[in-house]
């Protein structure tokens, strides 16, 4: 599934939404909500596919476990490097080297350019609980996803 020219072309998407912006002037936000909205279409379908066959789960503990696990490795080829949480809806997982950050230079110039490439991850959650994906790189190809339970 993690071809490398998906996701060259991913990081072709991410120029271009870039550039498009540029010329017609649009702030930085609503490219990366244009992303996270491209992220979220896209993992729909993802998890729609890798679930058919699946048991509903029990939680939403299991559902991250899900995630940090079998559509990590299916999506990324690696499980989740680490799985944090403080039992009341927030998860940190963290990548130490995620793929999309790889073929990226780990100089320090390069982390204005990171969340860029993030914003499209941010939007592959769709397993049926309401939630806020926020991302953040503080040593390249490090990153870490922080999911916020929203309780109806």
């Amino acid at each position: 599934m993690a071809d490398e020219g998906l996701f060259l072309l991913l990081h072709e998407m991410v120029t271009g939404v870039y550039k498009s912006a540029e010329q017609v002037e649009v702030e930085n936000g609503r490219c990366i909500t244009k992303l996270e909205n491209m992220g979220f279409r896209v993992g729909q379908g993802l998890i729609e596919r890798f679930t058919k066959d699946t048991a509903r789960f029990k939680d939403e503990l299991d559902i991250i476990k899900f995630i940090c696990k079998d559509f990590w490795t299916t999506v990324f080829k690696k499980q989740i490097d680490n799985l944090r949480t403080n039992h009341q809806g927030i998860y940190v997982l963290q990548d130490n080297k995620f793929l999309l950050l790889t073929q990226m230079s780990s100089g320090k110039q390069y982390l204005d350019h990171a969340p860029k490439y993030l914003a499209f991850t941010c939007g592959l959650s769709n397993l049926g609980i309401k939630s806020t994906v926020t991302a953040e790189v503080s040593a390249m190809p490090a990153c870490k996803f922080q999911v916020i339970i929203q309780k109806m």
